[in-house]
């Protein structure tokens, strides 16, 4: 059970037309925008976030910002974003092999030097207590200019936030979401959690 349950996506107008977005990346508004919008402010501030964060000024592609989301979760232990990482990651046009292996990215052939620099960072960036250092910030730029960086984080920093609030909240899984994480992460032990 929730410990607060999701309002159904057409209960506040304003937040329904801002979630649209989510159907381009999801298919689907995702239970935690439903549960934000019990106060409507925190629901359109986030989503305000997440697409400022998601639009793509420079390399970073629409489905690497996903994969890094994805491995940002897998730190964190969020199972429902990692369902929702890697759906979207697929949405946007993630190689098969990229989805079935990023559990293996650091060695995977389908992950450039610079992806796996990128992932690194999320890992470290992700982990508690913090392990960015300076080989990984050296390897990053190495691959990656400072706006780069900067929409890098601007995702990890975003699914800090949805890591915290999907576990804290126990939000239910979509089972579109669920299809993906069985699909491309059932194999890696990926189960749902408490979420399913």
């Amino acid at each position: 059970m929730p410990v607060v349950t999701p309002l159904p996506p057409d209960h506040d107008p304003e937040v329904a037309a801002l979630a649209t977005f989510f159907n381009e990346t999801l298919g689907f508004c995702p239970n935690s925008v439903l549960t934000m919008q019990r106060r409507p402010a925190i629901a359109k501030a986030f989503i305000m976030l997440n697409k400022a964060v998601m639009e793509n000024k420079g390399r970073v592609t629409s489905d690497l910002k996903r994969l890094i989301g994805y491995v940002t979760s897998q730190t964190a232990g969020c199972q429902y974003c990692q369902a929702h990482t890697i759906r979207a990651a697929e949405r946007y046009g993630a190689e098969g092999d990229k989805l079935l292996h990023i559990c293996r990215y650091q060695s995977h052939p389908a992950f450039s030097e610079a992806e796996r620099a990128a992932l690194d960072f999320a890992a470290a960036a992700s982990a508690v207590p913090n392990a960015v250092d300076e080989a990984i910030s050296e390897r990053l730029h190495r691959y990656w200019d400072d706006g780069e960086i900067v929409e890098i984080l601007g995702v990890i920093a975003l699914f800090g936030y949805l890591n915290r609030w999907n576990d804290s909240m126990g939000t239910p899984l979509e089972w579109p979401a669920r299809e993906s994480g069985e699909q491309f992460l059932g194999k890696e032990g990926w189960t749902g959690g408490k979420h399913v």
